[in-house]
């Protein structure tokens, strides 16, 4: 199948896809959009909501629409990184065998990932770069495609641990799940509180997620769309002489390189998932709230003032 055909496919899969979701799921479109969006751009997302919005229930679904292995981890106070990676054991013949941890699937449920300390957060790190996981100095190779979707809790923070910049740079996406509307809510009820027969059937393949990921990468991007990607990223970069005055009033950090590449990426699928060939600015503007809201870090002005991490991202992306 030529690259054309492939990304006239991909259009058609994206559609399937948010159908047989939507058996399971009511509303939260823009949520399901942005998860499917990292999904085909190869990238991990962070999904911060209240409990009760069905966050696992939507990693659960999607994993299975995608035919997909998936691994749901429960971050606690006392979990540890051979928990979630695995360990060494000595087996009958007294020789040391892996045991492979939770991490071993293609989509990576880290429930509540700001509930463990520090040293646990991090036993994600490799994986999530590198996809791949050393123990006892072998390096084990994860099974592609690979996504780790970690979910915090934005209310309760006694017993937290916040997640390393370096950690959160990881992560494409940051996606801010909100209460459904009453409507939404009148049809969750309703569909929750009776007998629920509703089979999810598989659309996508591993290989096939997998090409689609690959001619994303193909597809080609004008140089205006680059130079707005890297100049919205260049204005949050506070004491530099690109900086916004709005950044360098409210900011303490900007964004790295790695926010203009997500940026790009992130432009490339949203175009191909809308059936378009190559992105515009609109592409880009499209995905920067989301790649951008968790590489900005806010000053006391900001705060003082009740400004918003996304009002500021909002207005950079609006400066002239």
């Amino acid at each position: 199948m030529s690259d054309t055909e492939l990304l006239k496919t991909l259009s058609d899969k994206y559609l399937q896809l948010k159908s047989e979701i939507r058996k399971v799921i009511v509303g939260q479109d823009k949520v399901l959009d942005s998860l499917l969006l990292s999904v085909f751009s190869g990238g991990h997302c962070l999904i911060v909501g209240v409990p009760g919005l069905a966050k696992t229930l939507m990693v659960n679904t999607l994993s299975k629409a995608l035919g997909l292995k998936y691994s749901r981890i429960q971050f606690t106070p006392d979990l540890m990184p051979s928990d979630i990676l695995g360990s060494e054991i000595l087996d009958k013949n007294r020789d040391f065998q892996f045991l492979k941890g939770p991490v071993f699937a293609n989509i990576i449920l880290a429930d509540e990932i700001n509930r463990t300390p520090p040293k646990t957060q991090s036993a994600l790190l490799e994986a999530m770069q590198e996809k791949a996981v050393t123990v006892a100095g072998k390096t084990y190779r994860l099974d592609a495609p690979f996504f780790v979707l970690a979910t915090q809790n934005p209310i309760e923070q006694e017993g937290t641990y916040p997640l390393p910049e370096a950690q959160l740079d990881r992560f494409m996406l940051n996606i801010k799940l909100d209460y459904p509307s009453f409507e939404e809510e009148m049809d969750i009820v309703k569909s929750t509180t009776v007998a629920n027969t509703e089979e999810i059937n598989v659309v996508l393949s591993a290989n096939e997620i997998i090409d689609f990921q690959n001619v994303i990468y193909k597809i080609p991007v004008p140089d205006n769309v680059y130079r707005h990607a890297v100049s919205v990223v260049a204005k949050t970069r506070v004491g530099t002489d690109s900086a916004s005055p709005l950044a360098s009033k409210y900011l303490t950090w900007g964004a790295g390189p790695r926010a203009s590449q997500y940026l790009i990426i992130g432009a490339k699928t949203h175009a191909a998932l809308h059936g378009k060939f190559s992105p515009d600015i609109e592409d880009v503007n499209a995905v920067t709230l989301e790649v951008l809201r968790h590489r900005v870090v806010k000053n006391y002005y900001a705060e003082a003032e009740g400004i918003t991490t996304d009002m500021i991202i909002n207005e950079i992306v609006n400066e002239k």
